[in-house]
């Protein structure tokens, strides 16, 4: 009996050399962004105070593939291809027919996948002959990214941290320091936005995001990046799933039934899933899409298609998104970087098209999940990609219980070795679910201006 293969590699020489926009291959455009003023449709000189014309263009663009810098191909080698792993061990565990595949992201230096477009974006600004960079960070994956990519480009970072995980992640901030990164707790007393909340405020990635942009907004040599959301970011994390359909290939699966991946802001699942939607339009395949949140922060499930902020304060523009409204404050739950208001306006834009699905899972049985999956295929993961493993396991006891042999491919987009705090919670009982109500998404939604579209 020939013994299993576990992973899939590429060679360096494999790795994709341009990242797919899905946008050429919709059946209708997706809606653009709004001036927070005016409510017309934004132009690039709209966003130039907070973004270089490269990173502006790559985000109106309706070209179908986007060539990678070699300067940034260079740097993805440190960590690309990514292994694409088949989970025999948790199959077994399982006792599913079902066969588990998972790209595991967790090799970049930050542990994540948001070096794919941290890296990139760092370039653009540098060849814009720009300084430093702010940004926001949930969990503390992005501003770990971020900090990486200005440190091999010579650049200034400073980083607000949603507060609740600033106090429960001590790790995250020294491992941002050691790239050479700034932490600030968010809400900070640094500016207005911040200073609108209490300074003991448990903090959300909408608010974070007000202090960053505020800040960059002040100066000329100053822009700001952001780790999901936009067009622009989603294209970059597409190297994940375009590097996926060539691993499998070389695992023999020319059909994919289920493709499964995490959603706060939406990067880690465009990223994976937009080239496997590629192949279904182009009836080359035909899996399930299927997004996984927060119960906690159900945007997709439970938020409203409607034009709202992309922060706190108000100072982005409009973004016709799935929306729990600017103001919510999702509770302080282990996953930081999925407590995101909105979902990105591209995924909600597939979503409203029937392209893809989305559950909503509670974080007990993400973490149960977790366990099982590090106590088998030996990855203790991240928070956040525990919500999609927590939905393939749902899958592939469908599977066992039907005798379906579904190939199902979801991504591990990092490791959690910087989460501990999350597993001890659990392990010791003191993990509680989602106290979400109706009355606290009527509360946001009622802030959320009134636009047309």
């Amino acid at each position: 009996m020939a013994p299993l293969q576990h992973k899939f590699q590429l060679d360096e020489s494999e790795m994709p050399t341009r990242w797919y926009n899905i946008v050429p291959d919709l059946p209708a455009p997706p809606p653009p962004p709004l001036h927070p003023v005016t409510h017309q449709p934004v132009g690039p000189d709209d966003l130039a105070p907070l973004f270089p014309m490269d990173l502006i263009l790559q985000e109106v663009s309706t070209e179908r593939y986007i060539d990678i810098p070699e300067a940034v191909q260079d740097i993805y080698r440190m960590w690309r291809p990514s292994p694409l792993y088949r989970a025999h061990r948790l199959e077994k565990a399982l006792g599913t027919p079902a066969r588990i595949y998972y790209k595991y992201e967790g090799v970049s230096p930050a542990g994540s996948h948001k070096p794919n477009t941290a890296v990139p974006q760092a370039y653009y600004n540098q060849l814009a002959g720009i300084r430093k960079l702010t940004t926001e960070t949930g969990a503390g994956q992005w501003g770990t990214a971020l900090a990486f990519a200005c440190s091999l480009f010579d650049m200034e970072c400073e980083i607000w941290q949603v507060g609740g995980s600033y106090d429960a992640k001590p790790g995250r901030r020294t491992v941002i320091e050691t790239f050479g990164g700034t932490v600030h707790r968010s809400p900070s007393r640094l500016t207005s936005a911040g200073r609108a909340f209490p300074e003991d405020h448990t903090g959300s990635l909408g608010i974070a995001i007000s202090e960053a942009v505020e800040v960059a907004a002040q100066h000329e040599d100053t822009k700001y990046a952001l780790g999901s959301v936009l067009n622009h970011v989603l294209l970059h994390q597409t190297i994940i799933g375009e590097e996926a359909l060539l691993q499998l290939a070389k695992a023999g699966e020319s059909d994919v039934d289920v493709v499964i991946g995490c959603t706060g802001g939406g990067s880690n699942f465009g990223g994976l899933a937009f080239p496997f939607i590629r192949e279904k339009l182009a009836g080359r395949m035909n899996p399930v899409i299927r997004a996984v949140e927060p119960a906690s922060c159900p945007s997709l499930t439970r938020g409203e298609y409607r034009y709202d902020y992309g922060d706190t304060a108000g100072f982005t523009p409009l973004m016709k998104m799935h929306t729990l409204g600017h103001d919510f404050v999702p509770d302080p739950i282990h996953a930081g970087g999925l407590r995101y208001h909105g979902m990105a306006p591209l995924i909600s834009h597939v979503y409203e098209l029937g392209l893809m699905e989305a559950i909503a899972v509670e974080q007990t049985e993400c973490f149960a999940a977790a366990i099982r999956f590090a106590r088998t295929e030996g990855i203790v993961p991240a928070p956040e990609p525990t919500h999609a493993l927590a939905a393939t396991m749902r899958e592939a006891l469908a599977c066992r219980e039907s005798g379906e042999e579904k190939v199902t491919v979801t991504a591990l987009c990092g490791h959690g070795l910087l989460d501990l705090a999350a597993y001890e919670a659990y392990l010791k009982g003191a993990m509680v679910d989602s106290g979400l109500s109706d009355t606290d998404l009527e509360s946001a939604l009622a802030a959320v201006p009134s636009v047309a579209g």
